[in-house]
């Protein structure tokens, strides 16, 4: 099962959707998250009704920035909401025809520090609600380490250590990313994954 992960950086370019349209025929995924559209509300739904997908939760943006989508396709998979905030969708994900079920979080952090601990706070709150296996990915805001970052100002410590902490209380170890680096925002995309207990 394949999922991608992109920050389209606005939804309303002109070729946002046959980015996508493009994507999903060479890629095929089960579920796509899309991030910082910029957009929300009825004109959300109006343009992912017009995508390869039968099945989404939008968040509302952040001012005039944000946004997250959650799509899929309901014959490759079960998708039930748990909860979501402006910066997160959690959802129960079902394998079809397999009996195999887990816990995404689509993220989407926001650019200020004192609204990312609220998420991070959130996560930790998720971690202790359940036992199965669980995918957070997204854009977290937060660069762990220098090498996370290019350009810009360099790592703030005490933030990536909070974000650290946050990860080791979820039991999550990071898969890294794929993809350009975004420079001064440290804006990469992470996947990060539960440990085997």
């Amino acid at each position: 099962m394949k999922i991608i992960i992109w920050n389209s950086r606005g939804a309303l370019k002109p070729n946002f959707r046959s980015h996508i349209h493009d994507l999903v025929q060479i890629h095929d995924p089960a579920i796509m998250v899309i991030m910082e559209m910029k957009l929300g509300g009825v004109r959300a739904k109006e343009i992912t009704d017009t995508l390869p997908f039968d099945g989404a939760i939008h968040t509302e943006t952040i001012g005039y920035t944000g946004g997250l989508w959650l799509l899929w396709n309901s014959n490759r998979v079960e998708v039930g909401a748990l909860a979501n905030t402006e910066q997160e969708i959690h959802v129960e994900v079902k394998v079809r025809p397999s009996n195999l079920t887990w816990i995404f979080s689509a993220i989407y952090a926001n650019p200020r520090s004192e609204e990312r601990h609220i998420l991070w706070d959130n996560l930790s709150k998720v971690a202790e609600l359940h036992n199965k296996p669980w995918v957070m990915a997204g854009d977290f805001n937060e660069p762990l380490i220098e090498e996370d970052k290019y350009g810009g100002r360099g790592v703030h410590v005490n933030r990536s250590l909070a974000f650290k902490d946050c990860l080791d209380s979820c039991n999550m170890v990071d898969m890294g990313f794929s993809g350009s680096r975004y420079g001064v925002l440290g804006a990469e995309i992470h996947v990060v994954k539960q440990k085997r207990t």
